[in-house]
């Protein structure tokens, strides 16, 4: 390899493999059936409900920003495509690889063809604002109150019992995690947007664990992953 070539990161997969792994080590086997059984369950029932697909057309929708700004999808595609990251909350370990990931593979690449990206999560901001200031995220974090804009597009979910009754037993509550009443989260999820606010790519994860690559966000784009270094 030469000297002005960077190593490729190693892709989210991997990355959540070695994290399997190191909970099959040393997880306790009934919090670690929880774990894996909801979302086992996630992928079994995933396309029983209605979900957001490629032509539909995004609701009008401002949304705030862990720094106070206003984030409007119809001034992020008024000259070109979006990428909206939906992901869980701040302190998912998952969320916490795959978006300093998606900002070393994929936001170079995006930042270079002038296209926006925003991470959205229902976590109200106050507690949002971690995540982007602990991987000091150059992208819009955004938060969706009341899960409006994910339960338009049907990518949400609820808790199973077993996982809410772990989550709350560690002191967790709902209005934490999402500022309602209710365990609900959004799956993970890649969607990209053109002008209009039509989708053009939606890539759903119900298995939290297993995320869009960056190499297929760019593909889904045009832009070749050998733009940049870090999308392999």
């Amino acid at each position: 390899m030469s000297s002005d070539q960077t190593p490729a990161a190693p892709s989210l997969r991997a990355r959540f493999r070695e994290v399997e792994d190191e909970r099959r080590r040393t997880w306790p086997p009934q919090a670690l059936a929880i774990n894996i059984n909801q979302r086992t369950t996630l992928v079994a029932e995933h396309g029983r409900t209605p979900h957001v697909h490629i032509g539909d057309v995004l609701p009008a929708t401002t949304l705030t920003a862990t720094d106070g700004t206003q984030v409007s999808l119809d001034d992020l595609v008024a000259d070109g495509p979006a990428v909206l990251v939906f992901f869980r909350f701040a302190g998912c370990p998952a969320c916490n690889i795959a978006l300093p990931h998606y900002r070393d593979t994929l936001w170079p690449a995006l930042r270079a063809a002038h296209i926006s990206l925003v991470a959205i999560s229902p976590q109200p901001a106050a507690l949002l604002g971690d995540i982007a200031t602990r991987h000091d995220l150059p992208f819009p974090v955004v938060t969706d109150p009341a899960l409006s804009l994910s339960r338009a597009l049907g990518i949400t979910y609820v808790y199973d019992d077993a996982s809410r009754e772990a989550a709350q037993a560690k002191g967790g509550t709902s209005q934490a995690l999402n500022g309602t009443d209710g365990w609900e989260l959004p799956k993970p999820a890649i969607i990209v947007i053109g002008p209009g606010r039509v989708v053009r790519f939606v890539d759903i994860s119900p298995d939290w664990m297993d995320r869009t690559e960056t190499p297929v966000i760019l593909k889904a784009l045009g832009i070749p992953a050998k733009a940049h270094p870090h999308a392999a």
